[in-house]
């Protein structure tokens, strides 16, 4: 529960062995490796190369097989059960070259067979296109290419179908005595024309036919008539869509290859990160040259390994300004660990300060129950965590959200046993609805937060006051700690003082206590508070101007951002009574049906809008209440004690997409 310490390596191999080393660091996945700095190492008349690794031409084969694997998917889809976890490997298979060819010789054939039906749809679509041109001159028994005979010219060609016969005849007349128009059909929208002309007179017939749009057809490279042409069309389809389902057939042929074409994946994926590494090293003729972080607690077992392999290597602390650079991993229990979704989505804490999880787990996991508050709904959230974890065997990431859902779960149906709440009040609702005469109250409750909003604002605001202190509290030893001493007296001591004196100022008059002597007492402490708070606010400030003016800094930011950060925690009453009233709308709407007639049909009502109202209202709730508890943590609890900018721990290791491996 705590940032794990981190050592400096720095190894040197023999060349020869640099691979082997390299997959076994991957195995046990506990190293880091950073880019060679060459001024770090270099001798007097020593040179250090860097060797191109080959990444990109494996990224072009994992992307190979990746495609693959998505063609299969569409040309042969696979139902696979809700929840179905992945299958779990040794890491060594990994890291074994059996059965790559083959997956890779696979995927080139999916590949290949999906790049023929992408030309055979090109193909049918100029077919398609042909077929649609040649149509209207399907009855035309003329060969497409004729253009006539030694005196004679033929042109085919359309105008709209609007254009009246006579009319376009009258003015070929006119033009032209040697010219006669055949019509060959009429689509609706064009009628397709037939013009025969003795040749010296097409100019001026086509002239003639300029006004009506007369438009031209041209079939380049088409021989025969259109029926043949058609019939040539459609025999060519049927070739196609035979090869085409040819194509599909060897497809599917290969669904036998899809989970080998997953392990190629991931076997690949292996093998980019460790070309990675291999590229961030420098080397000799004779030598490789390593350098980056391991956790301490492994460097016990990862010195087997390297003796194994005769490195020459040291470790070392980070100095403290190293810290920056130095990659964060946290350690954490099964309790902890469901923070690790918070905290990845913010920022991880920086290497030498504090972690978060342990000092925020129980509020954030307290405060989210409080917003829910609903027995019925905690309920759903234990049983949807239980079946996930069982069902799919999570880890890391899915792991931690897993785990949160589980706890949230669980106090969110223990904060509504407290508050009586089972999917709202919907046990009151079929109650009254059994017997409008009851005198029964619902639920057992301690309190409810429509009838105690008042009382819940004011522990809201409590709670808060309480985490913020905490936070303090984490400060104050880290800085104890680290010998800040002084910075924790004034900066967080004096802030203790107030509140204290406050505490005591406050029971009198609110007529909590009756004691004269307390309220001066009060007074009193409260001005050593704000004396310590303005010394120590000014105690490193220069001049005179400097020293007031931090002062003044000081008073305004402890009164308006305590009391703003207070106030933010109100929002926990806020949520809790909003979740318990939309559930209490949508139970009064459900009911309404049965309020007039008990039959399947109204049974069948309050069904629907029972299941769907709670389903939105809970939806609602999961996502806000965990926004706003995130909220909480981020915004105001972690500004008391937390050092984001943490750089994750990245080691060289086994990180597969579609296959898990064993632990």
């Amino acid at each position: 529960m705590a940032i794990v310490q981190m050592k400096k390596l720095r190894l040197m191999v023999v060349r020869s062995r640099k691979d082997e080393l390299l997959r076994a660091l991957a195995r046990q996945g506990e190293v880091q490796i950073d880019t060679v700095r060459e001024e770090d190492l270099l001798g007097d008349g020593a040179v250090l190369t860097r060797e191109e690794a080959d990444v990109m031409a494996l990224k072009s084969r994992q992307l190979a097989v990746e495609q693959a694997i998505s063609l299969l998917n569409r040309y042969a889809p696979v139902k696979t059960p809700m929840l179905a976890p992945k299958p779990e490997l040794e890491k060594d298979v990994f890291l074994s070259e059996n059965g790559l060819s083959e997956a890779e010789k696979a995927a080139e054939t999916i590949r290949e067979a999906d790049s023929r039906i992408k030309r055979i749809g090109a193909e049918e679509s100029r077919q398609r296109s042909l077929i649609e041109t040649m149509t209207p001159w399907r009855e035309l028994d003329l060969p497409l290419q004729c253009e006539g005979t030694q005196r004679a010219a033929v042109v085919l060609g359309s105008v709209s179908a609007k254009q009246s016969m006579g009319d376009l005849q009258s003015a070929l007349e006119n033009a032209c005595e040697e010219a006669e128009l055949f019509s060959v059909s009429n689509d609706g929208a064009q009628q397709y024309l037939v013009l025969v002309c003795a040749k010296e007179a097409l100019a001026d017939a086509q002239e003639a036919l300029r006004p009506f749009n007369f438009n031209p057809a041209a079939f380049s490279g088409v021989t025969g008539t259109a029926a043949e042409n058609i019939a040539a069309a459609e025999r060519q389809l049927k070739a196609l869509a035979a090869e085409k389902e040819s194509c599909v057939k060897a497809i599917e042929a290969q669904s036998t290859q899809r989970d080998n074409l997953k392990l190629a994946f991931d076997k690949l994926g292996t093998r980019i990160a460790i070309a990675n590494a291999d590229g961030k090293l420098a080397h000799t003729d004779s030598v490789a040259v390593m350098e980056g972080w391991l956790p301490a607690e492994a460097e016990d077992k990862l010195s087997r390994i390297f003796d194994k392999f005769d490195c020459a290597w040291e470790t070392a602390d980070p100095a403290e300004e190293e810290y920056p650079n130095v990659p964060v991993k946290l350690k954490n229990n099964k309790f902890t660990n469901s923070m690790n979704m918070v905290t990845n989505m913010y920022s991880l804490p920086s290497y030498g300060t504090i972690d978060a999880n342990p000092w925020m787990a129980f509020f954030f996991i307290l405060f989210y129950g409080l917003m829910m508050a609903d027995m019925g709904y905690g309920l759903v959230m234990i049983a949807a965590a239980i079946v996930a974890m069982k069902k799919i065997k999570p880890k890391e990431g899915t792991l931690a959200f897993c785990q949160l859902l589980l706890y949230g779960g669980i106090a969110t149906f223990l904060m509504g046993a407290l508050t009586g709440g089972f999917f709202s009040d919907i046990p009151l609702q079929i109650a009254r609805l059994i017997n409008p005469d009851t005198t029964w109250q619902g639920l057992p409750a301690l309190f409810s937060p429509v009838r105690d909003s008042n009382m819940l604002l004011y522990g809201s605001l409590v709670l808060g006051l309480i985490q913020l202190n905490v936070g303090m509290v984490a400060s104050f030893l880290f800085k104890v700690k680290h010998g800040q001493t002084a910075d924790a007296i004034w900066d967080i001591g004096s802030l203790w003082v107030i509140l204290l004196g406050a505490i005591l100022l406050a029971l009198p008059m609110l007529g909590l206590v009756s004691s004269s002597v307390l309220k001066t007492v009060g007074i009193a402490v409260l001005a050593v508070g704000v004396a310590m708070l303005l010394f120590g606010a000014g105690r490193n400030s220069k001049g005179i101007f400097g020293k007031i003016g931090a002062a003044f800094g000081a008073i305004y930011n402890t009164v308006t951002g305590w009391f703003g950060d207070v106030l933010s925690y109100s929002r926990i009453m806020a949520l809790m009574l909003a979740g318990s009233v939309i559930g209490q709308v949508f139970n009064t709407i459900a009911v309404m049906p049965l309020q007039k007639s008990v039959n399947p049909i109204t049974i069948v009502a309050f069904l629907i809008i029972f299941v769907l109202g709670h389903a939105i209202n809970f939806g609602l709730n999961v996502l806000g209440c965990f926004v706003h508890d995130l909220r909480l943590q981020c915004l105001e609890y972690f500004k008391q004690f937390f050092t984001d900018g943490g750089k994750p721990f990245t080691p060289l290791t086994v990180k597969p997409k579609y296959v898990t491996t064993k632990d």
